[in-house]
């Protein structure tokens, strides 16, 4: 196994690309905006470029492979490590953002420290299994442009009228969409991916410490992400309950 490439040029070049994102976001996109949500709206600039943009790459990368999504024996393709990297540089430089402005948000620096680990030793340790992180990739990011979009009409839904109404609308498509891809077709996906390593295929290629350790940190993704979409639900009804009540008064 090669030793980790911290200086990997791909890995500096989209780091140095998404923190231009965020500065862009910080200065010029939400200059008018308060103080304290312009980081945060910075964030989701970045957020929704990363997602936008490893969604299409992915999806072109699993149209190209002529081979099965969960055949961990063929080594992960030049394209495939690059969505790797891109992926990667973006969880370091939000993690920093997390670690100098949120530091008591745990569950996502946790979050992100977790992602981190699983495309890390599978680019620069395996070398293997990129078609199938890939594949999740997708499922993660497919909803963050909605996301993003919702979570900025978030911050300003108590200062803009707009906002609140987009908020309002958004909020259960986004919660619908987020509830169909991460509690049903990510468990489906990742149980599959479960039975592949248990039945031997990533043997020779992905000791099962490895598996057993990417399989703990995802199926711990998803659950958190299942209680947090549960949350919002309820939050949501709980609102509409009120809002009604208020008009029957």
């Amino acid at each position: 196994m090669e030793t980790l490439k911290i200086l990997e040029p791909n890995l500096i070049g989209f780091s140095l690309f998404f923190s231009i994102i965020y500065f862009f976001g910080y200065f010029i996109i939400f200059k008018d905006w308060k103080e304290k949500l312009k980081f945060d709206a910075s964030s989701c600039i970045m957020s929704l470029v990363h997602g936008s943009l490893a969604t299409i790459l992915s999806i072109y990368s699993i149209s190209q492979t002529s081979f099965q999504i969960l055949d961990f024996s063929i080594k992960n393709s030049t394209f495939q490590e690059m969505i790797l990297e891109y992926s990667i540089a973006y969880f370091l430089v939000d993690l920093l953002h997390y670690l100098i402005f949120h530091p008591s948000d745990i569950l996502f620096i946790a979050h992100h420290l977790a992602t981190l680990y699983v495309f890390l030793t599978c680019r620069f340790i395996l070398h293997h299994g990129g078609v199938t992180l890939i594949c999740l990739l997708v499922l993660a990011e497919i909803t963050s442009p909605l996301q993003n979009i919702w979570s900025l009409a978030r911050y300003q839904r108590i200062d803009t009228p707009m906002a609140a109404k987009l908020y309002d609308k958004l909020s259960p498509v986004f919660y619908m969409l987020y509830s169909l891809v991460r509690g049903i077709l990510g468990p489906l996906f990742v149980y599959k991916m479960g039975l592949a390593f248990a039945s031997g295929k990533g043997d020779g290629v992905i000791c099962r410490p490895m598996w057993m350790s990417w399989m703990v940190v995802i199926v711990s993704a998803i659950l958190v992400s299942i209680l947090w979409v549960m949350n919002l639900w309820v939050d949501l009804f709980r609102e509409r309950q009120r809002k009604l009540l208020k008009k029957c008064n």
